[in-house]
């Protein structure tokens, strides 16, 4: 019988890769509490990733728990997105920077000086050859997988291949297309929505209603994320077959994480409660906390340029809104459930949802 990664390591709960919001720190913390920590490697060059691993590394080496059942391994997951950049759209991106003329104005920022351009790549040569230097345990992706070489290549060095589903069609998918394991992504989940076989928003689903499905469809372990912030939530998630559970939005006020300040405080106000899906800040579905840009333009605008090509006409209206303590143009990712939300290590986050599991 085919032993799963949760059979060989007693991981029952993912730290959710959150790009702009963390760093090694927080990955080391949860995987020091006994879960499985992440980094984000969508918006790091090489070198950035590189530095990233290394300290990862360091910190664990010298504080870390035992290592003995990984092997020559490293105790993390390292997440890549495996989108497919978009052809140049240089007239929609020009009409996109129209519609933000009046805000780049009141803001004083120049127009004419906004720059154009991707915001986030997808997994690389480059990224290849440092998960081969580094072995990460687990290699996650986020809107499908890489080109199946790439994916043979990872798991010849022994590596774990995650990746998340939003349908019981994309999980079948990925378990024909060689994937471990499924990360069950239901609607309540903060950020990017991980769909990449559809576009259709009808198709997406709360955790609790997605994850029996994926479960019954596909053999491989399947992991659940999106709204789990509670002890409660934890164990609904094993009762449905999960084999583990992955966490994110509960992170983002923890002590390691580097949410900024007024991201932090939106999510433990009551602005918390108004959550949405938006393509407004990179081009895809994502969801965050209701501003005043997603109030103004709708928080899904057919005039965004593609994913994710959005994001640098909003760069500088960003920095100067936040410059004057103002998130209105900020991407204030989280998931709809951030009740939970507190100032706390990690670790203690991390240790409540491990009790509710046992």
């Amino acid at each position: 019988m085919h032993t799963s990664f949760f059979d060989a390591h007693a991981i029952r709960l993912v730290q959710a890769p959150m790009a702009g919001s963390q760093n090694h720190a927080l990955a080391a913390a949860v995987f020091q509490a006994g879960g499985l920590g992440s980094i984000p490697a969508a918006m790091l060059n090489a070198e950035q990733l590189q530095t990233e691993l290394a300290a990862f590394l360091k910190v664990i080496s010298t504080q870390g728990p035992s290592r003995s059942s990984w092997g020559h391994l490293l105790p993390l997951n390292v997440n890549f997105f495996c989108h497919t950049p978009p052809q140049a759209q240089p007239n929609k991106e020009a009409a996109w920077r129209q519609q933000l003329h009046p805000a780049y104005l009141s803001h004083g920022i120049d127009p004419a000086s906004v720059g154009s351009g991707p915001g986030r790549a997808p997994f690389s040569e480059d990224g290849l050859a440092l998960m081969g230097q580094f072995k990460p345990a687990v290699v996650s992706f986020h809107f499908g997988l890489p080109k199946p070489e790439w994916v043979q290549q990872l798991k010849a060095w022994g590596l774990q291949i995650w990746s998340s589903a939003t349908t019981v069609s994309e999980a079948q998918w990925l378990e024909q297309q060689g994937a471990d394991a499924v990360i069950a992504q239901g609607l309540e989940a903060g950020g990017h929505r991980g769909m990449f076989l559809t576009e259709d928003l009808s198709t997406q689903v709360g955790t609790l209603s997605l994850l029996p499905q994926i479960v019954k469809a596909v053999k491989v372990p399947v992991i659940a994320a999106g709204g789990i912030s509670s002890a409660a939530a934890v164990k609904a998630a094993k009762t449905l077959g999960a084999s583990a559970v992955q966490v994110g939005t509960a992170f983002l006020t923890s002590h390691e994480a580097t949410t900024s300040a007024l991201h932090r405080q939106a999510l433990m106000s009551e602005a918390a409660r108004h959550t949405a899906l938006t393509n407004l800040f990179s081009g895809r579905p994502a969801r965050g906390i209701v501003n005043k840009f997603m109030q103004d333009l709708g928080p899904l605008n057919p005039a965004v340029p593609d994913f994710p090509l959005a994001t640098a006409a909003l760069a500088p209206l960003r920095a100067a809104a936040e410059a004057l303590g103002s998130a209105d143009y900020s991407p204030l990712w989280s998931g709809q459930n951030a009740s939970d939300c507190e100032a706390l290590p990690a670790a203690e986050i991390a240790h409540k949802l491990l009790q509710a599991w046992s």
